[in-house]
């Protein structure tokens, strides 16, 4: 079963004191998704006066068209009777439920961003603690001491490359570009209470736990909200060149459970200090609870941003930008390297964002995505909210 929803539970520390935005799913004549603000008084559909959440994002005050919208719109219900309308076994087509808070954003992801991971992987890929010792002397300094794109970087950079120790991983940990790719389709994203796609072939896996950054077509950073980027861990160890479909495959990206809108309540450096809490809870208890703090990532979330939105890559309809997994593989489960377990519930929160929950469940078996650009701009325009 999946766990039972509230707002006490789903909302920021501090309630409704900021601007929380999101999409909900509006069972009328013609059902479809609306932009909603979520507020004490209830969920609000804005829709009548912004349709999308990218388009309620390039508008040049997103504060000032939320404040009006709310005094001219449907009240969907409150936030509780929402979130008990969005998990699969609750689920009433024929009243509202949270979506997705993201619509038309590219969604991209961007990897190595904190050390603690990036260690993992360095001696997962290169046989061991040994190997990470055998650079670390050679580099004559610790690697976690080392910040990306100094000159420390550069000197340690040719030290390993006169031994034949530098490696790709390394390249992008310490030099000028981080990793940067395509998560998933804009419109395909699950949100908060839905499953999410784990491939059932694949045999070592982790949805990993990040913080989204939300941004408009100038690439200016308008809020934040929590992310799963489910990855098959098996098929990148396969070969790299198979990061898309480790990546990229149905119900494998949830965000949620809202937008936290930059205001005089919460900013890009609130952000930057995030403590982020991860569960696993699988059918038979749970199998992990860490922490971790965004204040870990070895860059600034502005330059990580620049990275993936700068003149040479535009985003018209915006972009969700999630920005690194701080926290390790989980442990081996029964003896085997860790992978998801169907039924598996991922809970991922942090004070000023919430908490964004979801089941895990076959990519076969999960609900397909079947509602793209062409479906949504047909149902805008059956609802008569275009032009």
């Amino acid at each position: 079963m999946f766990p039972i929803l509230t707002a006490a539970q789903i909302l920021p520390t501090d309630g409704y004191a900021g601007t929380l935005v999101g999409r909900a799913l509006y069972p009328g004549v013609f059902p479809g998704p609306c932009l909603v603000v979520l507020r004490e008084d209830g969920v609000l559909n804005i829709s009548g006066t912004v349709p999308t959440m990218a388009e309620l994002l390039n508008m040049p005050s997103p504060l000032s068209v939320v404040h009006k919208a709310t005094h001219n719109c449907l009240n969907l219900g409150t936030v509780d009777e929402l979130l008990e309308n969005s998990t699969p076994e609750t689920r009433n087509p024929l009243k509202p439920y949270f979506l997705s808070p993201i619509d038309l954003q590219v969604v991209k992801g961007s990897g190595v961003t904190f050390v603690s991971g990036m260690l993992q992987r360095l001696a997962d890929e290169n046989g061991g603690a040994a190997t990470v010792k055998l650079i670390e002397d050679a580099a004559g300094v610790p690697v976690d001491k080392i910040m990306p794109n100094t000159t420390e970087a550069q000197r340690v950079s040719s030290a390993l490359k006169a031994k034949g120790l530098w490696t790709d991983l390394l390249e992008v940990a310490f030099g000028p570009n981080v990793e940067v790719f395509t998560k998933t389709q804009p419109l395909s994203s699950v949100g908060l209470g839905a499953e999410i796609g784990v491939h059932p072939d694949s045999q070592k896996n982790f949805a990993e736990p990040e913080v989204v950054l939300v941004m408009n077509a100038d690439g200016k950073i308008c809020g934040a909200t929590l992310g799963a980027d489910v990855t098959l861990c098996d098929k990148i160890e396969q070969s790299t060149m198979l990061l898309g479909p480790a990546k990229d495959s149905t119900a494998a990206c949830a965000v949620g459970p809202f937008i936290r809108l930059f205001d005089d309540t919460f900013s890009l450096a609130n952000v930057q200090g995030l403590n982020v809490t991860y569960a696993i809870e699988g059918p038979d208890g749970v199998v992990m609870a860490d922490t971790g703090s965004m204040d870990q990532l070895s860059r600034s979330l502005q330059s990580i941003a620049q990275q993936a939105f700068n003149d040479h890559h535009g985003h018209p309809d915006g972009l969700a930008l999630f920005t690194g997994c701080m926290f390790p593989s989980p442990a081996p489960r029964g003896g085997e390297p860790f992978a998801h377990k169907v039924g598996d519930v991922v809970t991922i929160k942090a004070p000023a964002l919430g908490t964004l929950t979801n089941r895990v469940n076959g990519t076969d078996k999960v609900r397909r995505w079947n509602f793209g650009i062409a479906e949504l701009m047909n149902n805008l325009a059956n609802r008569q909210l275009l032009g």
